[in-house]
């Protein structure tokens, strides 16, 4: 299939700004592949399609404030500096994306916090806008990290008009999220609320959890046609024994299985078995799915609206079916859903 197959007006006005008052509140449209079906619910409804038995796999990763502003050496220009991942612990060096990037140069010292707290050094080009940095920071891990904290904000995507609160620190951050390393939140699972997961658990539904750090390669824009030839940035992701064993049971026994989330998605169909049982494994992930795909382990599917012409938006056409999924995404921006990370949801089941 072609990029522009994907392409479709959205009004800017209906990408979410704030997150709900409540994260169970959201609406949700649910679509039924086989039948057509497309019906108009609250997120709150989702175990009205579920039962006992039946598992839910979340993506447990942790979305860690990874947005930075310094300030350079002798000019005091103000640099955005976004963390990707930490390379190499013991020397501090990260990968990271400047901005302005014409300004920052091998050898340059950046200066971050009001009095100069943390110093990092550039010392490699990576991409156009990519350079590899290194902290000079004396003390240990905990009180580096402390420090990341205090100085880094938490990464609302750029289309998030707005500068992120102490809201966010919560609501952009899944109510399960366990292991650090995320730069964008899993935002199927932000639905979620404690109170809504315990209403799960007396029904009999099972949580399985696996981690896949999401990258912004997730929403780096598709520059090619021909979707065969778009190579998608690597992800961490982890599979563990405990979470094979739930899948696979609830597999063998005719249960459903909902992956909660892309993210989720593209970690399960990394790490599956010919007997299309999931399997454990660890490692980096470039999986793209579009259309045509099979997919081997969730028969579900959890997922916010995305925007035109992303790898979010065509790995749903390949599950819910290209036609349904866009008379879906017409009816949704006819219906005001609210779109992207903050916006509603929607279920393909």
């Amino acid at each position: 299939m072609k990029l522009s197959q994907f392409k479709f007006d959205l009004p800017l006005n209906l990408i979410a700004q704030h997150p709900t008052k409540r994260r169970e509140d959201s609406r949700m449209m649910v679509v039924h592949r086989h039948s057509g079906q497309i019906e108009n619910k609250h997120f709150r409804d989702i175990l009205d399609y579920y039962e006992d038995k039946d598992v839910f796999v979340v993506n447990n990763t942790k979305v860690f404030p990874a947005r930075m502003y310094g300030r350079k050496e002798k000019t005091g220009a103000k640099i955005e500096v976004f963390l990707l991942r930490e390379l190499n612990k013991p020397n501090r060096l990260w990968d990271v994306i400047v901005d302005p990037a014409r300004k920052i140069r091998v050898g340059n010292k950046l200066y971050f916090g009001e009095h100069d707290e943390l110093v990092a050094e550039v010392i490699d080009n990576t991409t156009s806008r990519g350079r590899t940095i290194r902290f000079l920071w004396e003390g240990d891990d905990e009180s580096f990290k402390q420090m990341l904290e205090f100085l880094g904000e938490t990464p609302l995507p750029k289309y998030i008009k707005r500068k992120p609160d102490d809201e966010d620190k919560e609501r952009y951050q899944t109510v399960y999220a366990k292991h650090e390393g995320a730069v964008a939140a899993p935002t199927a699972g932000l639905h979620f609320s404690r109170e809504l997961i315990k209403r799960c658990e007396i029904k009999g539904v099972r949580f399985a959890e696996v981690t896949l750090h999401t990258g912004l390669g997730t929403f780096r824009p598709i520059e090619v046609e021909d979707l065969s030839k778009h190579k998608m940035d690597a992800e961490y992701y982890k599979i563990d024994e405990t979470a094979c064993n739930i899948v696979n049971q609830a597999k063998q026994r005719g249960n459903r299985i909902c992956s909660i989330g892309t993210t989720t998605m593209r970690g399960l169909e990394s790490s599956f078995t010919a007997q299309k049982l999931l399997k454990p494994s660890e490692g980096w992930t470039n999986i793209f799915i579009h259309p045509p795909y099979n997919f081997n382990i969730a028969d579900s599917l959890v997922t916010n609206f995305h925007l035109p012409k992303t790898s979010l938006l065509i790995m749903v056409c390949a599950f819910a079916g290209y036609d349904l999924a866009m008379e879906a995404y017409k009816k949704a921006i006819k219906d005001k859903y609210r779109f992207f990370s903050y916006g509603d949801a929607l279920l393909v089941v």
